[in-house]
């Protein structure tokens, strides 16, 4: 499958989608090295999971200094294109956890510094984060849990756009009461798509900044994603969808 992505253009990678980053880390390498210029891949750092499922924070400028060095050696590079400082997780995995992150961000630049990172980003992280962030080194990327039902990072998202910085949403589909379940399921049986691809159309129009990492299990999955991008939605059913948030 990570075949395909090069077959269909796509031009970034998140490690952070498929099984894990080292077993992922493996898995991109077997299958894409010698990678193409125009392949970027993005990996995340600063929390791994114990095994029951839960993220333990990772963030001491050791952990980081280790975390980075295992992802070149896995990814087979001399420098990792972005990486992502994973912030919070909170009791459900996924909320911003507010707090200092001055220490682990710091440590991340000096690795930079040395030429082992192009490029820097947050991941689960406030807006006060990522501006200490800023305050710091420069931030590419901010990767938070948003989508139609969840839109706490609206204002984040537009002055990330105004400073031309991506954001990168992920769990297209989390989060939704039955009641906005449903809104979403009538407009997708509407233009005969599926309720991901209603989903994702959203995120792309919503914001010329919004890079998308749904993820995915198999080949026609991944088609479909792609063949997502292209599905525009009226002005009538951007304002019936964004009643839901």
């Amino acid at each position: 499958m990570l075949r395909e992505v090069i077959e269909l253009g796509i031009t970034h990678i998140d490690t952070s989608d498929f099984y894990g980053p080292f077993v992922t880390n493996q898995l991109i390498r077997e299958a894409l090295y010698p990678y193409p210029a125009s392949l970027h891949i993005v990996t995340k750092v600063g929390s791994y999971r114990d095994v029951k499922g839960g993220w333990i924070h990772a963030r001491s400028p050791k952990e980081l200094h280790r975390a980075v060095h295992d992802n070149l050696i896995n990814l087979g590079l001399d420098v990792l294109d972005v990486v992502n400082l994973r912030v919070g997780g909170g009791s459900d995995g996924h909320s911003p956890v507010p707090g200092s992150i001055a220490e682990p961000f710091t440590a991340l630049a000096q690795l930079q510094h040395e030429g082992l990172i192009k490029h820097l980003g947050n991941s689960t992280a406030t807006a006060e984060q990522v501006a200490e962030a800023q305050s710091i080194a420069p931030v590419v990327c901010v990767q938070n849990f948003y989508n139609v039902a969840r839109r706490d990072d609206d204002d984040l998202i537009d002055s990330l756009a105004a400073q031309g910085i991506a954001y990168v949403p992920y769990f297209p589909l989390g989060g939704f009461s039955p009641l906005q379940s449903d809104t979403l399921e009538s407009v997708a049986t509407r233009r005969g798509a599926t309720p991901m691809a209603i989903a994702l159309a959203w995120l792309l129009q919503r914001s010329p900044n919004i890079l998308l990492i749904p993820g995915t299990s198999s080949v026609a999955h991944l088609r479909d994603n792609v063949a997502d991008a292209a599905l525009t939605l009226s002005r009538d059913e951007l304002t019936e969808l964004n009643s839901i948030g």
